[in-house]
């Protein structure tokens, strides 16, 4: 599978944490990604993926390239009115969905953001659901469901109530989870991946087939936003019922509510990495006899903001130790 979990060890669990003017505790989490380019090919590899499995991609492009089917047609534009947010709050949506995934051990499925019907505008439904069984034998009513809804605020230009804004999307995930639960199994499904749809089935009946429920509200901020004075500020007791009429509610789950955010360095920049690197190139493992060698050639779309391209090369000795080569190719405007 396309995905990769290297990236997770930039997370770092500050040990800081905030309280909520109604005395609920947010978990202060940081993204400490490096200048590591094997780690963020990989990262830019596992990105891409979420929209267009690169197994798909070929036949998925037509005639066009892969660079330009994905920055064109499948990533959120960079330039409209939308895409810009719409970028910001796919990317706080898969590395939530990573954090849950990898330092909380859930399975998230992947289905989401490849089956937007228009790339400017988000899904409908919860923003990141994650399973956690037992046992695949049997159902326990241990088993977990973890449902986050997640924010961003990687500029000015944006709300900085970022944590009440996902406290307040949060409050109605006990009403369209069904509806969620019945789209991912679909995909799953539609991706002939049955095996896994009845693992997301098994969470469909939870009055005959009990289990625990957690929900979360995380925000995203770059350092340079990140405001702790707004961030308890948030009151997971005064949900507002509508836009138009000062009446409130609290949180319909308040007891099972995790909170968290997640700061980092040029979360923005990082982003832009994420989806400028679209070109695929893969070549056959070979084995060659002592003394012989390969020549290959391979065929880079170079996104228009990049000044170097790294290739990585794989190559095993005896077909045990492993080493890795990095070639640096600059580019010429």
């Amino acid at each position: 599978m396309p995905w990769t979990s290297e990236h997770i060890k930039w997370f770092k669990d500050t040990g800081e944490s905030l309280k909520t003017v109604d005395g609920k505790t947010v978990e202060v989490w940081e993204f400490r990604h490096l200048d590591d380019e094997e780690v963020l090919s990989a990262w830019a590899k596992h990105f891409r993926n979420h929209y267009c499995l690169d197994c798909d991609l070929d036949l998925m492009r037509g005639k066009k390239s892969r660079g330009d089917y994905l920055t064109n047609l499948k990533f959120p534009c960079k330039t409209t009115k939308l895409g810009p947010a719409i970028r910001a709050g796919d990317f706080g949506e898969i590395l939530v969905s990573d954090y849950l995934q990898w330092v909380l051990d859930f399975w998230v499925p992947r289905v989401r953001w490849s089956s937007k019907f228009i790339r400017d505008e988000s899904p409908k439904g919860s923003d990141v659901i994650g399973f956690h069984l037992l046992s695949t034998e049997k159902t326990s009513d241990e088993d977990l469901l973890a449902v986050f809804e997640t924010k961003t605020r990687f500029s000015k230009g944006s709300n900085r109530t970022r944590l009440q804004d996902a406290v307040n999307d949060s409050a109605k995930d006990h009403i369209r989870i069904d509806e969620s639960l019945n789209f991912i199994k679909q995909k799953l499904y539609d991706r002939d991946q049955k095996n896994d749809a009845l693992k997301v089935q098994r969470f469909q009946n939870p009055v005959d087939v009990p289990y625990k429920e957690i929900y979360g509200a995380a925000a995203l901020f770059s350092n340079n936003l990140f405001d702790t004075e707004a961030i308890s500020e948030t009151d997971t007791t005064k949900i507002p019922k509508s836009k138009k009429k000062a009446e409130f509610f609290p949180h319909p789950n308040r007891d099972q509510l995790v909170l968290i955010v997640i700061r980092g360095e040029k979360l923005t920049e990082l982003q832009e990495v994420s989806l400028s690197r679209t070109e695929i190139s893969s070549i056959l493992a070979r084995v060659l006899k002592p003394g012989a060698f390969v020549r290959f050639f391979v065929r880079f779309d170079i996104p228009g903001n990049e000044s170097k391209f790294v290739l990585q090369m794989r190559l095993k000795v005896d077909g045990k130790s492993e080493i890795k080569k990095a070639l640096t190719l600059k580019v010429n405007a």
